[in-house]
């Protein structure tokens, strides 16, 4: 649900037969962990020689839409988030405790299923029509996504599931699992993360049960939509499903980050969620913003089945929280085979202190690149995706240093600033160079700018 739109970016390079046939199961888990390994791929990139491309054990048809990479597809199956004992699976699992230990069932049982292992490749229409997102949206180029081609992608957010799982008859539950996303590159921003999906619908009588002379009160009038409520809500229903989520995800973030937490609610909007708001909590002096959350909208509750219920939904991602809990520097760290980086997430409890201890910090290699743009169809996400597909992890951060047009010809120059640096060994200036020589002839040969290299 926390998909911000804003932040959106994707592109389209691949070169060579994108065939990754890691298998994943989407079923739900309680205590279940698995983990896959990688599946290994250059810095280079190369072109595509087949019309089929194989994932987790189906074949998708490719068209003028497909624009996933073959580095993207080496992080499907990795599924860190169920690795026992890496910082995200730790985040996950207190989480998951939290919720099992303090919202239970009439029968003394977990009111919220959870499931973590949902594939990461969904329709169009779950990751986008099901959520009511527009035809017309910003958030469905192909500049945003990774799409295998014009009716399957890799999600772009956890949300993608919230129909099909209110639809089986689930009223309470968290989904965990790798989104991909077209992004800008810095320490963090990464195309894969991961989120936890929570949704909570509730019956007229759930919701009004403990409010004193409560018996009156109704879910849905027919009213109007204004800034706090959608038309089909009553203000009381409104109110307190408003109140019982933030209540909840108050509880949630002082259970992790200890009591005294600051926390701040700032208004905001989501396409499928009304109203809706960001939570920014206040750590070591500064705001950061952890997650979205809102009302869900009646529509898409009433096209799920649910039809006599009212829900609120939310969306925190995982990295987020574990860079401020742990004090994590890098979001590439979390892809770290280092064991230096490893060990220091086993302990003997979930909920063990931990503060990260920085690896050496090796020094970075920065090299610069300019070049014409070709037209208007020239977009900086795919150019910081062919980087990413080209440089993989070596690349820390990409800046727009100058942009400049010709007072005659008109045409417009960008100048880029690239910062190599290894998180776990020194860089030589030879094998940066390789790089970004490879980096400069791709962007010539795949997006068409002219060199001024």
């Amino acid at each position: 649900m926390a998909m911000l739109w804003k932040f959106m970016r994707v592109a389209k390079y691949s070169k060579t037969a994108l065939s990754s046939k890691v298998k994943v199961r989407g079923i739900p888990t309680h205590s279940r962990h698995s983990s896959s390994k990688s599946v290994p791929s250059d810095f280079a990139a190369s072109s595509p020689c087949s019309n089929t491309l194989e994932l987790l054990g189906k074949s998708y048809p490719q068209d003028d839409y497909s624009n996933v990479t073959e580095k993207i597809l080496s992080k499907v199956g990795r599924n860190l988030h169920n690795r026992k004992h890496h910082p995200l699976w730790l985040i996950k699992e207190q989480v998951k405790e939290h919720f099992y230990k303090h919202y239970l069932g009439r029968r003394g049982t977990p009111l919220f299923s959870v499931y973590d292992g949902l594939s990461p490749v969904v329709t169009v229409q779950q990751n986008f029509d099901s959520l009511l997102i527009p035809q017309n949206h910003a958030s469905r180029r192909k500049e945003d996504n990774y799409y295998l081609n014009r009716d399957h992608m890799l999600r772009a957010h956890t949300s993608a599931h919230q129909w099909d799982l209110i639809h089986s008859g689930l009223d309470a539950f968290l989904a965990v699992g790798d989104v991909y996303r077209r992004d800008t590159i810095d320490n963090t921003h990464y195309p894969v993360f991961h989120q936890m999906e929570g949704v909570r619908l509730f019956s007229c009588h759930e919701l009004f049960s403990s409010i004193k002379d409560g018996e009156g009160l109704q879910l849905f009038e027919q009213g109007h939509r204004t800034a706090h409520k959608q038309e089909c809500h009553t203000m009381e229903a409104v109110r307190l499903v408003e109140f019982n989520l933030k209540q909840v995800l108050t509880k949630l973030m002082t259970h992790i980050f200890g009591d005294g937490l600051q926390v701040r609610w700032v208004d905001c909007y989501f396409p499928f969620t009304h109203p809706s708001f960001e939570m920014e909590i206040n750590f070591q002096g500064e705001w950061m913003e952890v997650l979205g959350c809102g009302v869900m909208e009646q529509q898409l509750v009433n096209s799920a089945g649910a039809q006599d219920k009212i829900g609120w939904a939310f969306g925190l991602g995982l990295e987020r929280l574990a860079m401020i809990l742990y004090d994590i520097p890098d979001i590439r760290l979390f892809w770290s085979e280092d064991e230096r980086f490893l060990k220091q997430f086993i302990g003997p409890h979930i909920w063990q202190k931990i503060k990260f201890q920085p690896l050496s910090r090796y020094p970075p290699l920065i090299n610069d690149i300019s070049f014409w743009l070709p037209s208007e169809t020239y977009s900086q996400n795919d150019f910081y995706d062919l980087v990413r597909t080209i440089g993989g992890d070596l690349i820390e951060k990409v800046v727009l240093l100058d942009e400049f047009s010709h007072p005659k010809t008109k045409k417009v120059s960008h100048c880029y600033r690239i910062i190599y640096r290894h998180p776990e060994r020194t860089l030589t200036q030879d094998e940066v160079h390789r790089i970004h020589q490879a980096i400069e002839e791709s962007a010539v040969r795949e997006l068409g700018v002219e060199g001024r290299f």
